[in-house]
């Protein structure tokens, strides 16, 4: 088993550099990377089966091209009008080169661009780049987002056709785009993150899988830009936050919310590594939001117990990433650092702000009034609030504890 997850993380750092080394030869990125899933898939049987070859990159280039050569041939079988198009292609074009032949190049960045395209909805940049920069399946992304795997299969082939459609090119964009391009990105990475760490629904409060490959993903975007306070924001507050995954969930399986777990459990290397990343990246020029958001993350990380957290700093962080980036989880967040620092209450108030918006009658919002009404010592609304929470929410595990909390106020 060990093996085969050692193979399966070998082909997840291959598989964007043998694609970027197909779309650099061929020009076709739709079909280069159903080549290089057929190759994953081909790699997967034989390596498990006869141990990874002396120079895996080439094996699985060589095969990727051939299986690119394949879908060439079938398609001008199926559709005469291609065949001269293959014959005007030199014979040796389809040939791959010898795995010595071909320097590696890392075209992660102009992957991550390409997979995060403005001509597509976010849902579709989520599929293409877990496909195509993470190197994971239809199916392991399907069963991640708990679709069926034909839905996935088709936004991912609805969303390559819309590259083909919108003209997209396999480059770094123009400088004026690139920032905007890479919030995108960040953004994506970032929303793999999230979906990992509190799956929105299903009996699993973390799916481990999508926040390793977050992280991962993140590592390499780091190296490929390691100027960018923000790639370094971003991949500081992921390592804090999954720092505390272990101590989130019970011996049952349902959730310990932040006050409650014990700290002893966290990930004291990924707290260090984490904090180390945020506090260089403060001083490298202007701040952005996931800078923001994982200074906070430090703050928590860094303190003995939820009393001893120095809630004013949180609070101030909090003010500053509203401005860099208003909305409507950030004043969610806020109000419950008000709520320790200027008393319940005051925290409610700002919650009130938050009933006309995107939240209202959302689970969270209902959580984060019950817990300020408990603490203002208005228990029958508390224990109302709790409930109405847990009838909204999603995944099982949050579900049992608001149920568990609204119990403990009867």
């Amino acid at each position: 088993m060990s093996h085969h997850a050692g193979v399966g993380d070998l082909l997840r750092d291959l598989a964007p550099q043998v694609l970027g080394a197909l779309v650099r030869r061929y020009g076709d990125f739709s079909r280069a990377e159903d080549a290089v899933q057929d190759a994953l898939l081909d790699a997967v049987r034989v390596w498990t089966r006869d141990g990874v070859p002396e120079h895996p990159a080439g094996w699985l280039r060589t095969v990727a091209a051939r299986r690119y050569v394949d879908q060439v041939r079938a398609d001008a079988a199926r559709r005469r009008r291609e065949v001269a198009l293959l014959d005007a292609t030199p014979r040796d074009a389809l040939v791959a080169a010898p795995p010595d032949v071909e320097p590696a190049r890392d075209d992660l960045l102009e992957l991550f661009f390409l997979c995060c395209h403005p001509a597509l909805g976010p849902s579709a940049q989520l599929a293409l780049t877990l496909r195509a920069v993470g190197g994971l399946s239809t199916a392991e992304i399907a069963t991640a987002f708990l679709v069926p795997e034909a839905t996935m299969g088709q936004r991912i082939v609805r969303a390559k056709q819309r590259l083909r459609e919108a003209g997209a090119r396999f480059d770094l964009p123009p400088e004026p785009e690139r920032g905007p391009r890479l919030a995108v990105v960040l953004h994506v990475l970032y929303l793999v993150f999230n979906e990992g760490y509190s799956a929105s629904s299903g009996p699993e409060l973390r799916r481990v899988e999508l926040t390793g490959q977050a992280i991962r993903l993140a590592r390499r975007l780091r190296e490929r830009l390691p100027d960018s306070g923000e790639v370094a924001g971003l991949l500081a507050l992921m390592l804090l936050t999954e720092a505390r995954g272990a101590a989130r969930t019970g011996p049952d399986g349902d959730l310990v919310p932040l006050a409650e777990q014990d700290r002893s459990r966290w990930d004291a290397d990924a707290i260090a590594e984490g904090t180390a990343l945020v506090t260089r990246s403060l001083t490298t020029g202007p701040l952005g939001p996931y800078q923001v958001q994982a200074a906070i993350a430090a703050v928590h990380a860094e303190a003995p117990s939820t009393e001893q957290t120095d809630w004013p700093q949180i609070l101030a962080l909090y003010e500053l990433l509203e401005r860099l980036a208003p909305g409507p989880a950030v004043t969610l967040n806020r109000a419950v650092a008000v709520g320790m620092v200027r008393g319940p209450r005051a925290g409610l108030d700002l919650l009130d702000t938050l009933e006309s918006g995107p939240l209202a009658g959302h689970h969270r919002l209902l959580a984060v009034r019950a817990h300020l009404l408990e603490q203002a010592g208005d228990v029958p609304s508390a224990a109302t609030a709790w409930r109405e929470a847990a009838r909204l929410a999603g995944s099982l595990p949050e579900r049992r504890h608001l149920i568990r909390r609204a119990a403990r106020l009867m």
